[in-house]
């Protein structure tokens, strides 16, 4: 029987978990409100009330995955060598995230997604955070800093997004421990890559491009 609890704050969590969990298993698109609903044990009169509407209720979702992305940046290491192991160690804990990811992909394209502003704030902090590393000649002047964020997201998400090209590779799983270890090892040797040489410490960062 769907019932509706007294208290408001109990009421909205429980919302958002079964709507994460639908958002998660079926995308935006497939994702139904009747489901939510039955799922988190209230009426579709109290989600709305709460929530507006389905693409509200996705990004009070998705506003949960901005703040988790911008605990990323300010968290994230300085030295290149550390920062890709500590990516991909991230996003192997951000199992739903990604799925997130994969279905929007699938459902837009390259349309512009949902929340894309409010969604940008932490991509273009991790820019800024890589152009401070140019300045002080810890990663290499002239890799275009917007490119290398989506680089760097490639190499640490892209095997979690995709584990059945991981056993076609390497013929290990993605879950596996030694999978894991050596894929830190290598995310750790590429990162010493981006270091510039010794005697190249003072490149000037590359130039920002202004986004039509």
């Amino acid at each position: 029987m769907v019932t509706s609890a007294r208290d408001p704050l109990r009421t909205r969590e429980r919302i958002l978990r079964a709507a994460r969990r639908e958002f998660v298993h079926k995308g935006f698109a497939g994702a139904r409100v009747d489901a939510i609903a039955r799922a988190a044990a209230v009426n579709k009169r109290m989600l709305y009330h709460y929530f507006g509407n389905k693409e509200a209720l996705y990004r009070a979702i998705l506003r949960e995955g901005i703040g988790t992305n911008l605990d990323l940046v300010a968290a994230a290491p300085a030295d290149v060598v550390d920062l890709l192991p500590f990516l991909f160690e991230r996003a192997s804990k951000r199992g739903e995230g990604i799925r997130l990811l994969q279905w929007e992909a699938l459902g837009s394209g390259d349309r512009r997604p949902i929340a894309e502003e409010e969604r940008r704030k932490a991509w273009v902090e991790g820019t800024e955070r890589l152009r401070d590393a140019q300045r002080a000649g810890q990663l290499h002047g002239d890799l275009e800093p917007e490119y290398l964020v989506l680089s760097l997201m490639a190499l640490t998400i892209f095997p979690l997004a995709f584990p059945q090209l991981v056993r076609m590779v390497t013929g290990a799983r993605v879950g596996d421990a030694e999978f894991q270890r050596r894929q830190t090892r290598f995310l750790r040797r590429l990162g010493a890559c981006l270091r510039p040489p010794a005697t190249d410490t003072k490149q000037p960062p590359a130039p920002k491009e202004k986004h039509r």
